[in-house]
């Protein structure tokens, strides 16, 4: 194949690596989401707090190995707005809102985040589950198990730019294949994050 051919190939799988992110990690999506069980007319403060203290240690652990990357190719991680995406300390205010404290002790472990295509399949991982997270917001301010002031951030970090962020992050990912980035590295690192915090959440699994 000459090079135009390889431009083409790698533009038509920049179009479409979103879909594939989404066929490759559907098994390990549903996975996650049974786990926590967030969206349970049941959930009660004490399984919450243990929800989102896994949460917290999980974000953590996946931002520190996004910041390494992000100090190594500062130019990319400004492109995707790292800085705004940060929710670690959003689900430490969560947990004090509750009336816990953040655990400072275990994280799991997370394969480094070797470059700029593995940073994007994390970040599929972490900045998708916003979408869903609006959902739970609601679903969370109608618990009788909270308090009428209490109200948790981490799930709907962006409120109205909920939307746009994803977006944001929706065209840099296809601009980065389109230019050659390899959209196995991306779908890789997506499905080996989906993984790790399926396995770090199933300790405190939602009751069958």
């Amino acid at each position: 194949m000459g090079a135009g051919g390889e431009a083409s190939s790698r533009h038509a799988e920049g179009a479409d690596v979103l879909a594939e992110l989404r066929r490759a990690t559907a098994v390990e999506h549903e996975q996650v989401e049974a786990t926590l069980g967030l969206m349970d007319p049941q959930l009660d403060r004490d399984r919450l707090v243990a929800v989102l203290t896994r949460l917290h240690a999980f974000w953590t652990a996946a931002e520190a190995g996004l910041d390494t990357w992000a100090r190594r190719r500062p130019g990319d991680a400004e492109t995707v707005a790292w800085s705004r995406r940060r929710r670690a300390h959003l689900f430490a205010e969560d947990l004090r809102a509750l009336g816990a404290e953040p655990d400072a002790g275990a994280q799991p472990e997370l394969p480094a985040v070797e470059d700029t295509d593995q940073a994007l399949g994390r970040l599929y991982v972490l900045e998708g589950s916003t979408l869903g997270g609006t959902f739970i917001s609601r679903h969370l301010a109608t618990l009788p198990t909270l308090e009428p002031d209490v109200r948790l951030g981490a799930f709907s970090p962006y409120g109205a730019e909920t939307g746009a962020m994803w977006h944001a992050y929706r065209r840099v990912t296809r601009e980065r294949v389109a230019a050659g980035g390899d959209p196995g590295r991306v779908v890789g690192a997506a499905r080996a994050t989906f993984t790790a915090l399926a396995a770090w959440c199933a300790p405190v699994g939602a009751p069958a």
